[in-house]
């Protein structure tokens, strides 16, 4: 072999580890490259409750509890199920009943998810992608058009 062919022999070795390698990583992250989970998914599949995630969904009609200092209980539904979440802070100035909203946060034993970041839709016409499809598929959409959520 000439010194031309080994270095392209190298660069092309290099190439297919560098392949693999973002493949292995990609394919073990797969599972936790989600913008959100529903509560739906976390009553049907208590073992991603383990650890820091994020739930989106819709703020039910119900009471907005607000406790001592800035602590709020409210609950987000999917229509199919819904999951109790407290917050202690600020909630944005476009979170109201019925709103789309990602918490970001842990579940308890106890079945409720305490949120340390609380995120609201920031127009009228805004959704994300992932909560409108799941609205559509359940057959409750309510919007105008297409979707306007962020892009995957």
């Amino acid at each position: 072999m000439t010194r031309k062919q080994k270095r392209l022999a190298i660069i092309c070795a290099g190439a297919v580890v560098l392949g693999l390698s973002a493949t292995l990583v990609l394919t073990a992250l797969r599972s936790e490259i989600v913008f959100f989970r529903t509560p739906t998914e976390i009553v049907n599949d208590p073992s991603i409750a383990n650890g820091r995630l994020r739930i989106g969904g819709l703020v039910n009609q119900g009471p907005v509890v607000r406790g001592e200092g800035e602590r709020v209980t409210f609950a987000v539904h999917d229509t199919e199920h819904e999951l109790k979440v407290t917050y202690v802070g600020i909630l944005p100035d476009l979170f109201r009943e019925g709103q789309g909203i990602v918490a970001e946060g842990t579940v308890q034993p106890d079945g409720t998810f305490t949120a340390d970041t609380v995120l609201a839709k920031h127009d009228e016409t805004y959704m994300p992608r992932e909560v409108a499809d799941a609205l559509k598929e359940k057959g409750v959409w309510q919007g105008q058009g297409e979707t306007t959520g962020a892009t995957r």
